[in-house]
């Protein structure tokens, strides 16, 4: 409890925060309404006829996966209810719509990334060596910043959202995948104890795990900004991640 009063009492976790709220809210919804169109397209409309065909986060959101990921950068909505046997292929009809939520949280990170680093470049940010200057200005121009600051949290939060919802663990997306690989009697069996298996491993993470998923959304993050850097006008900005947090918590 205090490092969380601790939170609210720093500026710059404040602003964090506040830039955070938008884009949970977005790409919970963006991710759970994905996977009642891909349901949709494969023949199934039991998410469309519920109105979970929307972007509307009321819709969607559960309250403790909203707020995990608020505050841990990792978290879920209410899923998406789908009947396999609308499918003219259950297994595959299933695995298409369960994969279609990771995919597109990892095409909004993507989104995210690129307009990061674009606009740092024209809003005139000039790496050097690590060190950001903004028009010449020590204190830099605070819209500017807090517009890359934005896209990249935008970018960190999908990517990160994307990760854990691939995990193989009931209810998660990865768990559904399995259905493809494992006897149906298996996978049912295992489904019948989803929810007891979600306390478990949410548990799990509070006590050991979520530092280590975060650890590898910031790498692969660090490798795609890397990877930006590369092209032609956007050389420098794999820069980008440190130096918005480094002047995030001098702003």
């Amino acid at each position: 409890m205090t490092s969380i009063i601790q939170m609210f009492q720093s500026r710059s976790s404040l602003i964090w925060l506040v830039l955070r709220i938008p884009v949970v809210l977005f790409s919970l919804s963006f991710h759970e309404a994905s996977h009642a169109f891909m349901a949709h397209k494969l023949g199934d409309d039991t998410a469309k006829n519920l109105g979970r065909l929307t972007l509307n986060p009321i819709k969607h959101l559960d309250l403790i996966g909203a707020i995990c990921l608020f505050f841990f950068g990792i978290g879920w909505a209410k899923p998406v209810p789908i009947m396999t046997r609308n499918f003219k292929n259950p297994k595959r009809g299933m695995a298409i719509s369960a994969l279609a939520g990771p995919v597109s949280n990892v095409i909004l990170s993507l989104i995210g990334l690129f307009l990061c680093s674009i606009f740092s470049k024209i809003l005139g940010y000039d790496y050097e060596a690590g060190i950001l200057k903004i028009f010449e200005n020590n204190h830099g121009n605070t819209a500017a910043f807090l517009l890359c600051l934005f896209f990249y949290i935008f970018h960190i939060t999908n990517l990160l959202l994307a990760i854990f919802n691939m995990l193989p663990v009931p209810p998660l997306d990865g768990s559904r995948l399995a259905l493809l690989f494992l006897p149906e009697k298996i996978y049912f069996g295992v489904m019948k104890y989803e929810r007891i298996i979600m306390i478990v491993f949410l548990a799990l993470l509070f006590f050991v795990g979520f530092d280590l998923i975060g650890k590898v959304g910031y790498a692969a993050s660090d490798g795609l900004f890397r990877l930006v850097s590369k092209i032609p006008g956007l050389s420098g900005t794999e820069y980008a991640p440190a130096v918005l947090t480094n002047l995030l918590y001098n702003i």
